[in-house]
């Protein structure tokens, strides 16, 4: 082996020592040409040197090294994200002119270590470093520690390092959601919210270098500005944008059918040449509703030259326009809320009746409409605010308290009808009715605190229903004596009657048999006689009458009416054989009802009698009765094709002793006992009738 051989091999045996493992740097150190580097072959570095490069590259920490007066560069691969682009020539090379842009920052502290051997240490320091092609907002956590050679004098700068730039973002970030967050809980509109939202986020200018905030407006057919902050030329802050025109200054069409957000470039000089920005991007977000695919507005936040817009930088914007959204949402809530608030006030103060709303267990009046102000007997602005129990005093003796104490504390509602409340007004006690009902006011909770109170004045109403049930006292005692008078006479005319009847019969005795046989006697004893029995027929119908009005209510059974329409038929059979006359029936079945049987058969019998009675006479009488079953009532209703009567005397066929057809018999009192015995039951008679044509009677009867 020839003493060269022997050379280099001992040359690789001491790079390997030196730089050992498989690290890329350790590859990288081992391959470099250190023969033609201005600290030479490694073989003859100090041993204090030799060591700091071992430690470094079996270390997994972020380290460096800067040796000499000219600061030569070596690193392990935990550092090369801290080059970015410098990797790999920054191996060997001088850390002045590799990081001459921040050398103005760290260029003293490293002077001093190499003059003084004074440590630095360094906490989040900011550097702009130029590892990505840009000058990049970095912090850095790291201290600066001398090195020493084989003879104790300084010769060169050790550093351990860690970069905390997505921790300081992240913070920095964290901060502006929160005062975002913070500040837009408290404004009441959306010129609020903009404004408020824009100079908040204008604070953190670094992430943020400019923002506009875009909403649509009730149609979607246009967004306005809302909010804005950090200077762009004005031909990019327009303000207002229809959405339907393509060529605006913002892809906002462009965005309403992606559905996503967009990144564009900014012009960065104005027409004159003068620079705008700084900033040559920015990013364009869809504001959605939020859980919904609806977009409200736009985001438009520029994006800072001086940091990557990576996943951190873009998740930061979603987060901020989503709570941006959040904000405009529950914003646009509490305005309607708000909104409803004034419509229901509104609403409650022009309500013709009394509302007040009492908050709490002392009974807060919030809100008292003219209505109930009314019925308290007090002016609007005397009673807001304080506790009712003490505006009305009166109220707790007459156990009102009791009752919104009850509501209070079961939350189940109170509803009551004609109370009263006695009012003291000017030392006169007024005594008022009052319909009304407390309702259970519930929070998000459901606890119960306050009270809804609707109340009626209805003082009128009762005042005038007691004075009609005085006056019907009193009809129902003249009625009395009427039908006392109707009974009475109808029994006390029998005797007189039969005693005419009887001095007629004798005083026809005494005539002479040719005097009684002349014609003119013949007649005046047929004109008596029909007196008579006509008289006799009144006193009948209203000894019928008297008995309706003294036996309503009894005999009362279970009858069918089917059985009792045929058996009145049965009854009419040669009547109707003698007219012609044709009864079609339509019966629902089981058509029963609880009536007196003497009754029922009374008002079948008057309608089927009328209805044969009063027959056209150019036409066969055609008589159709049919019943109907309803949930409380059956129908009965009966209809001919008889003489029928003018519409304007259908209220007069049910008066007494009235007769609308004088050519047939009869004392005008049939529908009259029908209609009494129909009312006095419970149910309802009505009639349609047509001159000529026809009538019908349809009856309601109780089950």
């Amino acid at each position: 082996m020839s003493s060269s051989t022997s050379t280099t091999l001992n040359q690789n045996s001491e790079l390997v020592h030196i730089f050992r493992g498989d690290s890329e740097m350790a590859v990288l150190m081992r391959a470099y040409s250190w023969d033609s580097h201005p600290l030479g072959h490694p073989q003859l570095w100090p041993e204090s040197l030799k060591t700091n490069i071992r430690l470094i590259l079996s270390s997994g920490f972020p380290m460096f090294i800067w040796w000499s007066q000219d600061l030569y560069m070596f690193h392990n691969d935990a550092y090369l994200p801290a080059l970015g682009k410098k990797h790999p020539k920054a191996l060997g090379a001088s850390a002045r002119e590799m990081w001459a842009e921040i050398w103005d920052q760290i260029g003293n502290i490293t002077e001093n270590i190499l003059k003084h051997g004074e440590s630095f240490n360094a906490e989040n320091l900011q550097l702009f470093l130029d590892r990505k092609g840009f000058a990049e907002e970095t912090y850095w956590t790291f201290s600066y520690s001398p090195i020493f050679d084989d003879t104790g004098n300084i010769a060169g700068i050790f550093c351990a390092c860690y970069e905390e730039t997505s921790s300081v973002l992240g913070q920095r970030r964290l901060k502006t959601l929160k005062d975002i967050s913070d500040a837009l809980a408290q404004v009441q509109t959306l010129d609020q919210l903009g404004t408020s939202a824009s100079s908040i986020l204008n604070e953190n200018s670094n992430d943020i270098p400019f923002n506009m905030i875009y909403l649509c407006n009730s149609v979607g057919s246009e967004v306005a500005l809302a909010g804005q902050a950090g200077y762009l030329a004005s031909d990019l802050t327009p303000a207002r944008v229809n959405l339907k025109q393509p060529q605006a200054a913002w892809p906002f069409a462009k965005i309403l059918q992606s559905h996503e957000s967009m990144v564009v470039d900014l012009p960065n000089l104005t027409a004159d040449g003068t620079s705008v920005s700084s900033v040559s991007r920015a990013a364009v977000h869809p504001i959605f509703k939020p859980g919904e695919s609806q977009i409200i507005g736009f985001f438009i936040s520029g994006i800072s030259d001086k940091q990557e817009y990576n996943r951190a930088y873009q998740g930061f914007y979603s987060l901020l326009t989503s709570q941006i959204a959040t904000s405009i949402i529950s914003v646009q809530s509490r305005q309607e809320i708000l909104q409803r608030q004034e419509y229901l006030k509104e609403i409650f103060q022009q309500a013709p009746v009394g509302i007040t709303l009492l908050r709490g267990s002392d009974y807060i009046v919030d809100i008292a409409n003219p209505g109930v102000c009314e019925i308290w007997r007090v002016k609007q602005e005397d009673v807001m605010g304080k506790p009712i129990l003490k505006v009305i005093p009166e109220a707790v003796e007459q156990g009102f308290k009791e009752l919104l104490d009850q509501v209070m504390a079961t939350g189940v509602p109170y509803v009551a009808n004609e109370v009263p409340l006695v009012l003291e007004r000017n030392k006169i006690n007024e005594t008022l009715y009052l319909n009304f009902v407390y309702h259970p006011l519930r929070d998000e909770q459901g606890f119960v605190t306050g009270i809804i109170a609707v109340a009626i004045d209805i003082s009128e109403q009762v005042r005038a229903r007691q004075e009609i049930e005085s006056i019907n006292k009193e009809l129902l005692a003249t009625n009395s004596d009427l039908d006392n008078f109707v009974y009475s006479a109808s029994h006390d005319l029998k005797a007189p009657i039969h005693n005419i009847e009887g001095l007629v019969n004798a005083l026809l005795e005494y005539i002479p048999g040719t005097m009684s046989s002349s014609g003119e006697v013949q007649e005046l004893t047929s004109h008596i006689r029909n007196s008579i029995n006509r008289f006799k027929k009144v006193v009948l119908d209203l000894t019928k009458v008297a008995k309706i009005q003294r036996e309503a209510g009894e005999d009362v059974s279970k009858i069918n009416l089917e059985e009792v329409i045929t058996a009145v038929c049965f009854d009419f059979e040669p009547e109707i054989a003698l007219s012609g006359a044709t009864i079609e029936t339509h019966l629902a079945p089981d058509a029963s009802i609880n009536f007196s049987a003497k009754n029922i058969r009374s008002i079948v019998y008057n309608l089927i009698s009328n209805a044969l009675k009063y027959k056209a006479p150019d036409r066969k009488p055609h008589i159709t009765i049919t019943t109907e079953n309803t949930a409380d009532f059956i129908l009965l209703s009966v209809t001919d094709n008889g003489l029928g009567i003018k519409e304007t005397d259908v209220d007069k066929m049910f008066s007494m002793f009235k007769r609308l057809h004088d050519h047939v018999e009869g004392s005008g009192i049939g529908l009259y006992i029908v209609k009494r015995i129909v009312e006095n039951a419970g149910g309802k008679i009505e009639v349609e009738s047509e001159l000529n044509k026809g009538t019908t009677f349809r009856i309601s009867l109780k089950k």
